[in-house]
């Protein structure tokens, strides 16, 4: 269940869940549904993913409590889908969700399930979560609400997993029971329209929210949640209520929740992530070769790249048929977003109509789109037109890069033209040449954009990005 303190300028300061809970902490995110593994009827290898999230901004300027998704071939840079809007949207409970969670059933086809939640309203009570079928991720039917408890309480951040034992989907999720904090409970069901009676699944004697499973890793299951403001994991040999015991070193970055367990399609690499409320809707990264070491280290930002404003998010595996249709269904961006090689966490924007870069997230979000068209003096170059204030373009002036309207002179259009070469500091990036001033190029310099000659590894590096989105 992802909350935020609410960072940067903005009317709407955003209360954290941390705080509503008093001292206790919050949690965590979600992979495959609940990973199971081999439980499942033959079908086409997997060979990409699938995230799904709602969205947050600093100043509420991108808050969207639908459901997203993106996509992914390697499982690190993500792709969203229908320009990073909701492909569907709750209308009943609360008319808005949190902490999606996608998994795959024993049919082939998939389930969505979601905190019954708009905003941040902590204190919202509710024994109920959103609930659809999809056959391929294009459609969704059924829609529903599932009823899980009668507590006067929430139901936060449920996943759902395969027990083959009883034969039946566990739905797990965090609630406040007699013991007075956070626990996570689990109901049983067959088909997401009913469900048995709550019992508590794991209560380790504190607040814990956000509970995600991989199931069945070399005869081992595997809980990661949020305790206090980092992740933490349990273990056990049974999927029984009460069996999980903790084991793992806690990892965090700022206060962290939210943590999806994510296993590599292509080695034995195990993923963690995690998402932040300090600063709130950055996610980090965690990789092991190992689930039973119980041990974590940190992934260079440089290799992964969020979905835009993407909150508490759920990671599912898809076959190569499965993502192409998703990408011809609801379309890739047609915006990019440009990321600074030695500072990844910052992203080229313009504000005030300055170009600079700056750590992600911020509002307006949208300073940091951009269209990459044709040069305006040489096609074979590319020019940066703003999605925002589709009239101006980046362009250098006296050097500095600033976000101006386009004249329609010679001189702006050579100016806003830049060509592409391969990365300065990492071939595998891309570097942007200015077209009249071809010994310069792009580069920061304390957080602001120029066009300058570079020859030192620090000036290379400040002049490498990341096309993506």
């Amino acid at each position: 269940m992802s909350t935020s303190t609410g960072t940067g300028s903005g009317p709407r300061p955003r209360p954290s869940r941390r705080l509503f809970l008093g001292a206790a902490a919050a949690v965590p995110l979600a992979l495959s549904g609940a990973l199971s593994l081999g439980v499942r009827p033959a079908y086409a290898v997997d060979s990409a993913y699938v995230m799904g999230y709602f969205t947050e901004s600093p100043s509420g300027l991108g808050d969207d409590y639908g459901l997203h998704l993106a996509v992914s071939t390697d499982g690190l840079q993500w792709m969203p889908l229908n320009q990073n809007n909701p492909v569907v949207v709750p209308t009943l409970g609360a008319a808005g969700l949190r902490d999606p969670f996608i998994m795959r059933k024993q049919d082939g086809g998939f389930v969505v399930i979601a905190t019954d939640l708009k905003g941040t309203d902590w204190s919202r009570n509710s024994q109920y979560i959103h609930v659809w079928d999809s056959a391929d991720l294009r459609t969704f039917t059924g829609y529903r609400l599932l009823k899980l408890h009668d507590m006067a309480t929430h139901s936060w951040a449920p996943e759902a997993y395969w027990d083959a034992g009883r034969g039946q989907y566990g739905v797990i999720y965090s609630a406040v029971n007699s013991s007075g904090h956070n626990v996570i409970m689990v109901n049983y069901t067959t088909d997401f329209v009913t469900a048995t009676a709550p019992q508590v699944f794991f209560d380790p004697g504190y607040d814990v929210i956000d509970g995600d499973l991989a199931v069945g890793v070399n005869g081992v299951n595997y809980l990661y949640y949020k305790k206090d403001q980092a992740l933490v994991g349990a273990r056990s040999t049974t999927l029984a209520p009460g069996s999980f015991t903790p084991f793992s070193t806690p990892v965090a970055q700022g206060g962290t929740e939210a943590p999806t367990l994510v296993k590599s399609l292509t080695s034995g690499t195990w993923y963690l992530w995690g998402d932040t409320y300090t600063p709130n809707g950055v996610f980090y990264a965690w990789q092991s070769g190992s689930l039973a070491a119980g041990t974590w280290a940190a992934v260079d930002q440089r290799l992964y790249t969020q979905p835009v404003n993407s909150k508490h998010c759920t990671i599912a595996t898809i076959t190569a048929s499965e993502y192409s249709n998703l990408v011809a269904r609801w379309g890739s961006p047609a915006w990019n977003r440009l990321k600074s090689y030695n500072y990844p966490g910052r992203y080229v924007r313009h504000s005030g109509f300055v170009g600079r870069i700056d750590p992600y997230p911020f509002d307006p979000y949208t300073d940091a789109h951009w269209k990459l068209v044709p040069g305006l003096a040489d096609s074979a170059g590319v020019s940066f037109q703003s999605v925002n204030y589709p009239a101006r373009y980046l362009r250098h002036y006296s050097y500095n890069l600033r976000l101006d309207e386009n004249d329609g002179t010679s001189a702006f259009a050579a100016d806003a033209t830049f060509h592409r070469t391969a990365g300065l500091a990492d071939s595998s990036w891309t570097s942007f040449r200015s077209y009249n001033f071809p010994t310069r190029y792009i580069r920061h310099a304390d957080s602001l954009l120029r066009i300058d000659p570079v020859s030192t590894a620090t000036e290379l590096a400040d002049a490498t990005f990341s096309v993506g989105y």
